[in-house]
């Protein structure tokens, strides 16, 4: 007991990192705790390189704050965003699974702060627990089904690939305040790529449901007054 409330006092993000990945939900503490020994936690600015396409994977990411972006680029070399992630997510963990090279970059989109434990501690924990796998197992179902909703939405009209991109990041990482889900306010180039819209069609979208109510935009912040009245207009 006392070794272990020591290395908690050492880095006080343990108990932070523990907490907020679902992928550690329901294990034993001290399971996850052996697992995150040798975990490394360091803050990171705006549009920093994390991870390049085709590096070897050595480490498993988490994230404590801040937001990310995973990012490709199609056969033309335009840059493509997959997904956008945030608090409590994982990444790098398919090529620490697979042992192959990464599949894609991670570049940041805000401050943010990252904790790191080399691959073999992950994937010895994956082994070790069963509840681990199922949870990881779960994350890659997630993740699934978010990709298949947006590839359905391809050929609907841009006011309903806005508003499910904008849902789409609300229920990765959205949080309730005062009974309203807020998500940070990206650059609009982010939601472009994310959508598949021009850039200029995604600013008319956005000024066309600030005027109907649907969002809020103030500073950093983009506030959803209702998810309901915003999934409504999708069709």
């Amino acid at each position: 007991m006392e070794d272990r409330l020591n290395s908690r006092e050492l880095n006080p993000d343990l108990d932070r990192l523990m907490n907020s990945a679902p992928v550690f939900a329901g294990l034993p503490p001290e399971t996850v705790e052996k697992a995150l020994c040798h975990v490394v936690t360091r803050s990171h600015p705006s549009n920093q390189v994390i991870l390049l396409e085709n590096d070897w994977g050595g480490s498993v990411y988490f994230i404590l704050e801040g937001w990310v972006k995973i990012r490709t680029y199609n056969l033309d070399g335009k840059e493509v965003t997959l997904n956008i992630i945030g608090k409590g997510e994982v990444f790098g963990e398919m090529a620490a699974m697979d042992e192959v090279p990464r599949s894609t970059d991670v570049i940041t989109l805000t401050p943010t702060k990252i904790s790191s434990i080399p691959a073999q501690d992950f994937t010895e924990l994956i082994r070790s627990e069963p509840l681990a796998g199922l949870r990881l197992a779960q994350l890659m179902a997630k993740r699934l089904r978010q990709v298949n909703r947006r590839l359905r939405l391809r050929e609907a009209d841009s006011m309903s690939r806005v508003a499910d991109t904008i849902l789409f990041l609300a229920e990765g990482q959205g949080k309730e305040v005062d009974g309203v889900t807020e998500i940070p306010n990206l650059p609009h180039r982010e939601l472009s790529s994310l959508s598949g819209l021009a850039r200029e069609t995604v600013t008319r979208v956005l000024t066309k449901l600030e005027k109907k109510g649907l969002i809020v935009r103030e500073n950093n912040v983009l506030r959803i007054p209702d998810t309901s009245a915003l999934e409504r207009i999708i069709t």
